[in-house]
Formats: C-alpha cells, sequence, structure tokens
C-alpha cells in the first residue's frame, strides 16, 4: 500500500525590494495591475488582482452612494438595524407571482423571522418604545441624531431597572425631552407631553428620575435658541430677532435673566424688539406663539425695561 505525500504548502510573498537595483520605491499600478519599481521601472509583478470595487467614483458623494455596505446600525430601531426584514411582497425578482406552496413557506418564514426579532421581554420593550420614540420624533420634528441620542438614553434607563412599574410612552418622552434640552434643541415640555399620550406631570416626574438615576447634568436653558422659534411663528423680521438677541445678551451680562424661564424671557425681548423697531406685533401674538400667558410677556418685560434701563412705553 503506497502513501501518497501531499505537496507542502508555499505561500506566494511578493519582494519588498526590487532585485535589479535594491531600490524599496515599489509602485503598484492598480489600472494595469504591475508593480513597477519607482528608482530603475522594472515591472515585478503583472496581472495583480484588484480587490476593489469594479466602478469608477471621481467625487466623494460618488463613492458614498456606490458604496455595498448596509444602512449603518441605529439606536432608535430596537435591534439596532442588524436583522433581516422578509418582504410582504409574495412576487419573486421578476414579478411574477409566487405559487402556493412558495408563498406558504415565505408566511412561516416571516412569521418566525418575526419572533425571533422580537424575542425576550426587554426586545418587545425596546421594540414598543423606539416606536413610540419614532412617532414623537415625527410629530415634534426632532432631526434625527437627536433622536439617536434619546433612543440611547432610554437603554440606560432600561438596563438600570427604571422602566420597569412605569409606562413605557412617558420614559420616552422623557428621554426625548432629555435629549432635546442637552443639545439646546428649542422643544419644551409641554410640546412634548401634548404629543405624547402622556400627561405632563408623569413626563416630568420621569425626567426628573433620569437626571437623579443616570446622572445626567443638563446645560442651563438658553432663551437665545428660542427666539428664532417665536420669531418664525409670529412673522417678526430679521433685524428684529437680532435685536431681541442682543437685549437677552445684555440682561445675562446683568443677571437680569436669573432663575426665569427662557421662553417667556425671549418673548418679552422679542417685544421690546418690536416696540424698538416699530413693528406692530402685540403682547397677545407674541405670549400665543411663546406658549406663555400674557402676564409672563408683562412681567418680564418690566423687568427688563427697568434692569436695562430702557426708554420704553409702558
Amino acid at each position: 500500500m503506497s502513501i501518497k505525500k501531499e505537496a507542502p504548502k508555499t505561500t506566494q510573498r511578493q519582494a519588498e525590494k526590487c532585485p535589479e537595483c535594491g531600490g524599496a520605491n515599489l509602485v503598484h499600478d492598480y489600472d494595469t495591475g504591475e508593480t513597477v519599481c519607482g528608482d530603475c521601472g522594472l515591472v515585478l509583478y503583472e496581472q495583480m488582482m484588484d480587490k476593489g470595487p469594479e466602478w469608477r467614483a471621481f467625487t466623494q458623494e460618488e463613492k458614498a452612494s456606490r458604496s455595498r455596505v448596509g444602512v449603518p446600525t441605529s439606536y432608535s430601531v430596537h435591534d439596532k438595524g442588524l436583522s433581516t426584514a422578509i418582504s410582504q411582497v409574495d412576487r419573486d425578482a421578476f414579478g411574477r407571482k409566487l405559487p402556493l406552496s412558495t408563498r406558504l413557506q415565505m408566511w412561516r418564514l416571516r412569521k418566525w423571522q418575526i419572533r425571533s426579532r422580537v424575542h425576550s421581554s426587554i426586545d418587545r420593550n425596546l421594540a414598543q418604545a423606539m416606536a413610540e420614540l419614532d412617532r414623537l420624533s415625527d410629530k415634534v420634528y426632532i432631526p434625527p441624531p437627536i433622536k439617536e441620542k434619546a433612543a440611547v438614553v432610554y437603554r440606560k434607563a432600561l438596563d438600570k431597572g427604571l422602566v420597569r412599574g412605569r409606562s413605557i410612552a412617558a420614559i420616552a418622552a422623557a428621554a426625548l425631552y432629555a435629549a432635546c434640552r442637552g443639545s439646546g434643541t428649542p422643544r419644551t415640555l409641554r410640546e412634548i407631553a401634548e404629543a405624547s399620550l402622556v400627561d405632563k406631570k408623569d413626563v416630568a416626574r420621569c425626567y426628573r428620575l433620569l437626571l437623579r438615576e443616570l446622572e445626567v447634568h443638563m446645560p442651563i436653558a438658553d432663551p437665545l435658541t428660542y427666539v428664532s422659534k417665536i420669531a418664525e411663528k409670529t412673522g417678526i423680521s430679521g433685524k428684529t430677532q437680532g435685536a431681541a438677541i442682543n437685549i437677552l445678551r445684555e440682561a445675562r451680562r446683568k443677571r437680569a435673566a436669573a432663575g426665569k424661564d427662557p421662553m417667556g424671557l425671549a418673548a418679552a425681548a422679542l417685544y421690546i424688539a418690536c416696540l424698538q423697531n416699530n413693528e406692530k406685533k402685540t403682547q397677545k401674538d407674541i405670549a400665543e406663539a411663546a406658549g406663555v400667558t400674557e402676564v409672563t410677556v408683562r412681567n418680564r418685560y418690566k423687568t427688563l425695561k427697568k434692569q436695562l434701563n430702557l426708554e420704553l412705553p409702558d
């Protein structure tokens, strides 16, 4: 009985130096598939394998649009977007309808795919919370990066056991408000509570819980971020907005805005700027756009007028 010996496996290694001149300046030309010595011009290798894509891209945008990778992982999706989904369309690639046996098979696969995606109680909780977070973000016009931050806050709360025994919608709304406060996005607690299905007191209670348990330090609300929002609703000009911003900066310098509601301060500064620029806007119009009462606008107006020594009509 003869035993056939296997030939030893050899690995081909490309030279790191030119065998002709000994230079290390090797140039890899992927268009022609050659490796050339940059000093003497000797062709070391030819017909090299190009491991790059077969398409060409001349700009960064074109290169990004032709990439074959999938969507990036997202915290606002309960499984971070890593799983696959089986479509509801019962047709093949040519548009022809699938036979009955194949349709039944795809129906069973689709059912078990959904069950495998949402398997544990944490997955079910996340699926419900991320759907609510997506609905809230669409309703109050939250940009995607802020929604991602809110999803991270909710996941931290879920890992710490803060959601157990509490409303998922309330924690999701509180996480979204925390993300808006942390990033300086001008969204008030009242706006998020009205878009949510939970009472404002419950959202505020969950928000305080998140700050306390997650040890999150929120920046002080800046009234400057609310100026453009109020002015957009009331149709105030850009010149008046600039004057209102200067009034708020002067009030901050003289510490006249400490401890006051930022929305009321922004509304009062806009009202003062309208008086200075002769724009016909009433306290009622600005108060309705800001979501505060006329009394609040009037009180903040009197405070700013007194602290900043402004010459304005009563």
